[in-house]
């Protein structure tokens, strides 16, 4: 009946009611706080992704890497650099940031602030930039590691693939004495995980420094590691270590059964090819 009387009173009534300030509260999660690993050493549990993604990002110096240790290119990688630089045209040269960085972490042993800083020096760009692509890719190691780099593939084909890649993993914990993400006491070693390396169908493989070892067995990956071993430590050069590629015998990814499909027939451009004159004759 009030609304009849005076129409405008609800309606006013529900503007002022919506102006009068309202305090906000923001609700806290009821989820358990997750330590995490990564976060350990500075923080007593983990502060969210974002403190996560900091910390494994940011710079700390360390008496092996800051600022202060100088770096440069040798005579021999100047060289390879100022070929690298010629692949681009002058005002691209930044996009040789991904070889320079790489050279230089040959040369160094990985890609320390010193060196990300000689790359930034070079391509005359900001710094920054440099530290950006330095710690996007996982290809760029930005802690020391050791003479041999083993990059172990642990993703699903290689979880199937064989034996499996978690007997391998065990295999080199064995012989080795240490876990993913650690190095030897003599310097020899440094043991990863990885995910996919790309060799899928010769499953389980490692990746160790830029060869690959595929087809891998408990027995097999404890042979290649003692080879390499033997020929670091030793004092004359008839050391032999295994050559890259499949440890079974085969030559490449071929099927271990030989040849079961596409046997015939065989294609011949001689047969299989329509000659001069052959459509005609078929016209007529």
């Amino acid at each position: 009946m009030a609304s009849r009387i005076f129409p405008a009173v609800p309606r006013v009534g529900r503007q002022l009611f919506q102006s009068v300030p309202k305090s906000q509260c923001r609700p806290f999660s009821a989820g358990p706080q997750r330590c995490s690993d990564s976060l350990a050493v500075g923080n007593k549990c983990g502060l969210g992704s974002l403190a996560l993604t900091t910390r494994l990002y940011q710079h700390r110096n360390k008496p092996t890497n800051n600022p202060s240790i100088p770096f440069k290119f040798s005579e021999q990688n100047l060289k390879l650099a100022d070929e690298i630089l010629k692949r681009y045209p002058p005002q691209y040269k930044k996009a040789a940031v991904m070889p320079l960085l790489d050279l230089g972490q040959r040369q160094h042993g990985y890609t320390s602030i010193s060196v990300m800083n000689e790359v930034a020096r070079l391509l005359e760009m900001p710094p920054m930039r440099v530290y950006e692509v330095a710690t996007f890719y996982t290809m760029y190691n930005r802690e020391p590691v050791g003479k041999y780099f083993v990059q172990l593939c642990t993703t699903t084909p290689c979880q199937l693939g064989g034996c499996g890649s978690d007997k391998i993993v065990k295999a080199i914990t064995e012989h080795l004495g240490i876990t993913p993400g650690h190095t030897t006491e003599d310097g020899l070693f440094t043991f990863i995980e990885v995910e996919c390396l790309g060799a899928c169908v010769n499953a389980p493989m490692v990746q160790i420094n830029d060869d690959y070892y595929e087809d891998l067995t408990p027995e097999s990956i404890k042979t290649l590691l003692t080879a390499l071993k033997e020929s670091a430590t030793a004092t004359d050069a008839g050391k032999q270590v295994p050559a890259p590629g499949p440890m079974s015998g085969r030559q490449s990814c071929e099927n271990s059964a030989g040849l079961t499909s596409l046997r015939e027939p065989v294609w011949d451009p001689e047969t299989m090819m329509r000659k001069d004159g052959a459509l005609d004759a078929q016209q007529q």
